[in-house]
């Protein structure tokens, strides 16, 4: 009555043993650490040394260096405190052309890893790290477009032919004006055949001639606003994983606003300058007339160019006319050119770019082409009082340089870079690229780590009170039956941690270590039903198996119909509910379900293993 096949016992004890495997990588706690990587995207050889040298210098001392497997060098500290001490002296002690980041770096065994089991994400207020709130300009935004929108008039109404006196751009709106009503309607036919999707075309009488006003429409207005949005959501996104911080949040809020959580970064200058950097292309022509050397040594250029240098340091002559600039790209992927099997970065245009760049690069065939790449780096320096100070420096080389040999249109590939990882580096660069509508910080928070230190003993010492409470309870209370729900309850908790590891994007906050103590507190209640059951049926003269057999089975519709409930109560919550509401509610829904299981399952399977084979068992309860 009370056995269960053998099968039912190993099941059981492979889910607990693979729980139990993916929760063991949260008892080894992540280090604060520094990560350092290169511009090139390889490290140099004497990295490490200067890295060491300088630490010496300082007298700090790394607990390990390695190299990760994103070619970063690594450095692990015993605490916060020598971890921000050891990133201020690197970044001083470096050029610009390192890249020196706060991160934490994960310690888990590498026979864990080999199965993919890992700590639980740890969210801001248990981190540490900054948050901002940043509200998008969507004035800007429209007006940006529209800046777009009055060139693309100028080249409608010039292939049409149309004579027109002027196009501006006046706030929300663009002015087209002509002379006469026939150029006036010819003008507004050829713009209405281009941009009638888009745009309201609205005509007025001015001072001279006829004006055309010409204003988005409401559901363009609102899909530009919203396509800005998005695409500066994508920006920030790509350049915090760039930069490898580990877990961030960037999600929308509300109709103009964007939240970012920068989890286990301290220093909020250099998440703020993250938040703000910019890479770009440009092409233009080569002065092939002009002696670059000359123009370097005397520094006078000669009219209409512009000296550059290339990655070696050889100087370059070009035209100061920009044939192409970055803010056309929508798209860039690195990959292998197949003529020469080096590193190449493959560029798609939008149509206006397209249009552009084909007619110059079909005006200037066999003439040489140069790749511009425009880059802000931040230098760090430690003033006269010895504090570390930053200050902007745009870095401006010349990246390529190839002669036009056909027509360039929507997609081309730009080559000249020196490594893979730099190509996807410089990809990924261009597809964040610049901003789609400037942004505003209107709310910035610190959480130290020393806080979200504390806030983790905390919320550990309210979870093993609270075991330790109802275990108490349980054994006095219940006796044999209490040690079996005992076990069940660290199972129970086991598991819990063990899928919150497992669950990709899954983030443990403060009000989900909440929801773990109430699951904590919830999970015995079913075996408190069964064991009173149990007890019931053996005052009413039941044999101890048929009231073990009796507890289980007439206590079950019972213990369904309440966490049922609580867990389309945990549903609501997490459907409607903001980011805390949401975390006490995933922790609440994934205790309850497994506290349905170890209350059941677990418990049944080692009662019957106890007294299971028992004629007539004498039950402590």
């Amino acid at each position: 009555m009370n056995r269960y096949p053998i099968w039912g016992y190993l099941a059981l004890t492979a889910v607990i043993l693979i729980g139990a495997l993916y929760a063991i990588p949260n008892l080894y706690p992540e280090d604060p650490s520094v990560q350092i990587s290169h511009d090139s995207g390889s490290l140099p050889a004497d990295l490490k040394q200067r890295v060491e040298s300088i630490l010496s210098l300082n007298e700090m001392e790394a607990k390990q260096i390695e190299v990760n497997q994103q070619q970063q060098l690594l450095l692990r500290f015993d605490n916060t405190e020598l971890q921000l001490q050891a990133a201020d002296e690197l970044k001083s002690g470096l050029n610009s052309e390192h890249i020196v980041a706060l991160n934490l770096a994960p310690a888990v065994p590498a026979w864990l890893r080999a199965v993919n089991a890992s700590p639980m994400s740890l969210g801001l207020d248990l981190r540490g790290g900054v948050h901002f709130l940043l509200q998008v300009d969507m004035t800007a935004a429209v007006s940006k477009a529209l800046d777009r929108y009055e060139a693309d008039f100028r080249s409608v109404l010039r292939e049409n032919k149309v004579r027109y006196i002027s196009v501006k751009h006046n706030g929300d709106v663009l002015n087209a004006t002509f002379k006469d009503e026939e150029s006036y309607q010819q003008g507004l036919d050829a713009l209405k055949e281009n941009f009638r999707l888009d745009l309201d075309f609205t005509k007025i009488k001015a001072e001279r001639g006829i004006t055309l006003v010409a204003a988005f429409k409401l559901a363009a207005q609102q899909e530009l606003q919203n396509f800005a949005l998005q695409q500066n959501i994508t920006t920030l996104r790509k350049r915090v994983n760039e930069l490898g911080v580990a877990e961030p949040v960037i999600q929308r809020q509300g109709t103009d606003r964007i939240v970012v959580q920068l989890p286990g970064v301290q220093d909020t200058a250099r998440a703020k300058e993250l938040l703000g950097a910019t890479a770009t292309l440009e092409f233009r022509l080569v002065d092939e007339q002009g002696d670059a050397f000359a123009a370097e040594s005397s520094g006078n250029t000669p009219i209409g160019d512009k000296l550059y240098y290339e990655r070696n340091g050889t100087p370059v002559l070009l035209k100061s006319r920009v044939m192409l600039s970055g803010e056309y790209i929508t798209d860039a992927a690195s990959g292998i050119d197949q003529d020469t099997a080096t590193p190449a970065v493959f560029i798609t245009l939008d149509g206006k770019g397209s249009r552009l760049f084909s007619k110059v690069t079909g005006d200037n065939i066999k003439r040489l082409m140069a790749v511009v790449f425009i880059e802000s780096k931040t230098e760090y320096f430690k003033d006269e009082q010895g504090q570390l100070q930053s200050r902007s420096r745009k870095v401006e080389e010349v990246i390529n340089i190839a002669r036009i040999q056909d027509q360039l249109s929507k997609r081309f590939q730009i080559t000249g870079l020196d490594t893979s990882r730099e190509a996807r580096k410089l990809a990924l660069l261009l597809r964040a690229g610049a901003l789609a509508a400037p942004m505003n910080i209107i709310e910035e928070r610190t959480v130290g780590p020393s806080l979200g230190q504390q806030n983790i003993d905390q919320g550990k010492n309210s979870v093993v009170l609270g075991m330790l409470l109802v275990m108490i309870f349980m054994v006095l209370y219940y006796r044999v039956f209490g040690l079996v729900a005992n076990v069940a309850l660290i199972t129970n908790l086991v598991l819990i941690i063990a899928i919150l590891s497992m669950i990709p994007g899954a983030t443990l906050t403060l009000p989900g270590i909440a929801g773990i103590v109430l699951t904590v507190g919830m999970a015995v209640d079913a075996n408190v039903l069964i064991f009173e059951r149990i007890r019931e049926e053996l005052s009413n003269g039941n044999s101890p198996q048929a009231s073990i057999h009796a507890g289980y089975a007439k206590a079950l519709s019972t213990i369904a119909d309440a966490n049922v409930t609580t867990l389309l109560a945990a549903i609501v919550l997490f459907t409607f509910g903001t980011g805390p509401i949401k975390g006490f509610a995933v922790t609440l829904s994934i205790g309850i379900l497994c506290s349905m299981f170890t209350a059941i399952l677990v418990t049944r399977a080692l009662i019957n293993l106890y007294y299971g084979r028992k004629k007539a068992p004498s039950l402590a309860i």
